[in-house]
């Protein structure tokens, strides 16, 4: 992206920021959480799906340190694989915001760590405008450069509670927990606000995925913490684990993919009470 449309999100999201400073409560995790997809196209994302709700467990770290650049190649766009279309990508969180999605979580595991900031930079700001909280994936750093509302960690992305102290009380901070009631309890006691159970219905993209049942939301009712449900969710079975005890449902294909991303999602965000 050409610096001065660069520098021009940066202001936008500065005065976005500006905005939102004035009325800080924060805000719960609920509703349609949207997950970017790491390739956006003019025929929906080619992105992947699976277990995507902080899991790097699946080869992707590859070395990678907790900073969210060591071990990275900086310079290793993978401009066709990955995504790196900002423009689109943005048109396509900001249909979704428009059409209902609540939060975002930003999540590509391999673009360069410049990429990353511009995209992250133009999320930040569409998400600030339209009121929907913005979320990093697996990148603490790269949150607060943002001012991003939060993050959200899988069990190999990092402690939780240091990310808490790093984070501070007052930005969002979500924890993988699969389909494991006691990593949802540490997570809590670690210092998580919102929890996310999955996967709970097939992937096609990842089939080996751990699934998760319906019946966790119950379990961890008394954690008293916004849930998260995640993997293979769409708008024909997100009901069921809404009735099940689900505060969120994360959707990636089957919003990202959908001819009418913003029609998609209001179809979406209308299932919640």
């Amino acid at each position: 992206m050409p610096r001065p449309v660069l520098e021009q999100l940066r202001q936008t999201l500065q005065e976005s920021t500006r905005a939102r400073a004035a009325a800080p409560q924060r805000k719960a995790v609920a509703g349609l959480y949207a997950i970017t997809p790491e390739s956006v196209g003019s025929k929906g994302n080619q992105g992947n799906e699976g277990n995507q709700h902080g899991s790097s467990e699946d080869n992707e770290h590859g070395g990678k340190g907790r900073d969210g650049s060591s071990g990275r190649n900086r310079n290793d766009d993978r401009s066709g694989a990955a995504g790196q279309d900002t423009a689109r990508l943005l048109i396509a969180v900001r249909a979704a915001v428009e059409g209902g999605a609540r939060v975002v979580q930003y999540r590509n595991k391999h673009a360069a760590a410049t990429k990353r900031l511009e995209h992250a930079i133009g999320l930040a700001a569409v998400c600030a405008k339209f009121g929907a909280l913005f979320i990093v994936n697996d990148d603490v750093e790269l949150a607060l450069e943002v001012d991003a509302d939060g993050v959200h960690l899988g069990k190999s992305d990092g402690d939780i509670a240091k990310a808490r102290k790093r984070l501070g009380p007052q930005r969002l901070l979500g924890a993988s927990c699969y389909n494991d009631l006691a990593l949802a309890q540490a997570a809590h006691a670690a210092g998580a606000d919102h929890i996310a159970f999955g996967s709970m219905f097939a992937s096609g993209t990842k089939p080996g995925a751990v699934r998760a049942p319906l019946s966790l939301f119950a379990q961890a009712q008394s954690l008293n913490l916004p849930m998260v449900a995640i993997g293979g969710i769409t708008a024909a079975n997100a009901g069921e684990v809404i009735a099940a005890g689900a505060s969120a449902v994360a959707v990636i294909s089957d919003l990202f993919d959908a001819p009418d991303i913003g029609a998609r999602a209001a179809q979406i965000a209308a299932l919640f009470p």
